[in-house]
C-alpha cells in the first residue's frame, strides 16, 4: 500500500513514517508549507525552515521520498482570514480543528491522492478502525488516542466518513514517551525536539500581536459585574417544553455598563476570549478577574472575580444545525431525540457527562454539572465510550 506521510518537522509524524515502512508500505513524505510571514513568530524564529530542514533529514534517515507543497494561500484564505473573521465578531475559533478539515484533511489529502496514495497518515494520538453494518457497509470509527495525556481526537471531530477511510493514525496506540523512545532507538534527529506550542502550521506566536495585523487596536472599558448581580438571580419560569427549557439555559445574558464598575481599560474587545483572565491588567482582587462576556459593538469586556463567579458558568449549549457535523452519520439524531454522551468543548478538557437534544432549527448539548467559560465559536464534540461520533460549532 502507497501511504503519503504529513511529515511537519516534529517526532510524532517522524515516527508515523517509521512505523509505516516497517509495516512494509511504500511510503512518501510530504512536508506543508503553510506560513511565509516571521513577524508574528516569537524568538525570530522562522519555524517552517526549521521544521522542513528536519523532515528532510528525517526522510533522509528512512530512505523515503521527500517533497515541500506551498500551501500557504490556501491557508491564509481558509484558515488566517478565518480566524480573522471570527475575532472581529467576538467568537472563539479553533484554528487546529479547522486545519485538519480544510487543509490536512481537504486539499492535502485530494494531492496525496493525485500522486497515487491509497491512504494518507498523520501524527494524531487517534485511532480509526472500521466494521460493516448489516448491510455490508463499511463504518468508520474516530477513536481516542491510547494516550489519556496526547489524545487527539477532538481536534479530528470535523472529518467526515470518506476521511476517515482514508486516513492512517499510526501512533495512536502509543504513549507520547514511547514515540520518543523509537525515535531514540532509530536516531531520528527528531526524538527530543520539543512539541510546538503555536497555532497549527504556523509555530510559536503572539496571538494579540498576530490578530493586530488586520484588527484594529481600539480602548475600551473593562467592567466588573459582582457575585450578587440581580442579573444571576433571575427566577426560573415554567416551561411548556424542553426545547424551551434548553433555549433559556443556552441564552446570553446581555450586559450593560450599568449593570457594573468600570475597573480598567483595553485595547480592544476583539483580542481576549471568554474565561481569559491574563493580560487584563486588573489588581485589587483577592481573586483574578475572569472574562464572562464581551459586547462587540460598544467595545467593552466584561469580567466576574474567581472562578466560581456565575457569569463564567451555563449547564447547556446550542449548536445551530447548519454548523452540526455527525462523523458518525448512521448516529445522527432525528428531531424530538436525545442520546446520552461524554462531551467536551476544548482540547484536553476532562469529558463530560451530558445529553444531546435534537430540535428542528438547533442540537442542544445539556450537561450534568455546570461548564466554565463556554465559548461562542468553539467546537463541541461528543463521544459514546471512545467514539467520537459528532460535532458542531457553539452558536
Amino acid at each position: 500500500m502507497k501511504v503519503v506521510v504529513g511529515l511537519s518537522g516534529g517526532v510524532d509524524s517522524s515516527v508515523t513514517a517509521y512505523l509505516l515502512q516497517q509495516q512494509g508500505h511504500e511510503v512518501v513524505a510530504l512536508f506543508m508549507r503553510n506560513w511565509n510571514d516571521a513577524s508574528v513568530t516569537l524568538e525570530d524564529e522562522c519555524p517552517w525552515i526549521e521544521d522542513s530542514n528536519d523532515a528532510l533529514m528525517v526522510a533522509q534517515k528512512l530512505g523515503i521520498p521527500f517533497q515541500v507543497i506551498d500551501m500557504s494561500d490556501l491557508y491564509k484564505e481558509r484558515i488566517v482570514d478565518y480566524m480573522f473573521d471570527e475575532y472581529q465578531k467576538g467568537r472563539t475559533p479553533n484554528p487546529d480543528v479547522l486545519c485538519n478539515r480544510e487543509v490536512k484533511f481537504d486539499v492535502f489529502m485530494k494531492t496525496a491522492m493525485s500522486l497515487g496514495a491509497d491512504k494518507v497518515a498523520t501524527g494524531h494520538y487517534a485511532q480509526v478502525n472500521s466494521t460493516f453494518d448489516e448491510n455490508g457497509k463499511e463504518i468508520f470509527h474516530l477513536l481516542a488516542g491510547k494516550d489519556n495525556n496526547k489524545d487527539q481526537s477532538y481536534f479530528l471531530c470535523q472529518l467526515s466518513q470518506d476521511q476517515l477511510s482514508k486516513a492512517l493514525f499510526p501512533i495512536g496506540e502509543l504513549t507520547k514517551p514511547e514515540v520518543r523512545e523509537i525515535a531514540k532507538e532509530i536516531g531520528l534527529v527528531t526524538a527530543d525536539k520539543k512539541d510546538s506550542q503555536g497555532l497549527c502550521f504556523i509555530g510559536k506566536v503572539s496571538l494579540p500581536q498576530f490578530l493586530q495585523q488586520q484588527l484594529v487596536p481600539k480602548e475600551g472599558e473593562i467592567v466588573e459585574i459582582f457575585k450578587d448581580s440581580p442579573l444571576f438571580s433571575v427566577e426560573k419560569p415554567e416551561f411548556s417544553s424542553k426545547e424551551e427549557e434548553l433555549e433559556f439555559l443556552t441564552q446570553k445574558i446581555n450586559y450593560k455598563k450599568a449593570d457594573g464598575k468600570v475597573i480598567g481599560k483595553h485595547q480592544g474587545a476583539q483580542f481576549f476570549t471568554i474565561g481569559q483572565s491574563k493580560g487584563l491588567g486588573i489588581g485589587g482582587h483577592k481573586e483574578s478577574c475572569f472574562i464572562i462576556s464581551r459586547d462587540m459593538e460598544n467595545n467593552i469586556i466584561f469580567v466576574g472575580e474567581g472562578h466560581s463567579s456565575p457569569g463564567l458558568h451555563k449547564k447547556a449549549l446550542k449548536i445551530d444545525n447548519s454548523e452540526l457535523h455527525w462523523v458518525r452519520e448512521d448516529m445522527k439524531l432525528e428531531n424530538g431525540a436525545s442520546m446520552e454522551v461524554m462531551a467536551r468543548f476544548r482540547y484536553r478538557q476532562t469529558l463530560q457527562k451530558a445529553v444531546l437534544y435534537q430540535f428542528e432549527d438547533a442540537l442542544y448539548v445539556e450537561f450534568e454539572e455546570p461548564q466554565s467559560a463556554i465559548a461562542e465559536g468553539q467546537f463541541a464534540a461528543w463521544y459514546i465510550d471512545e467514539e467520537l461520533i459528532g460535532s458542531g460549532v457553539i452558536a
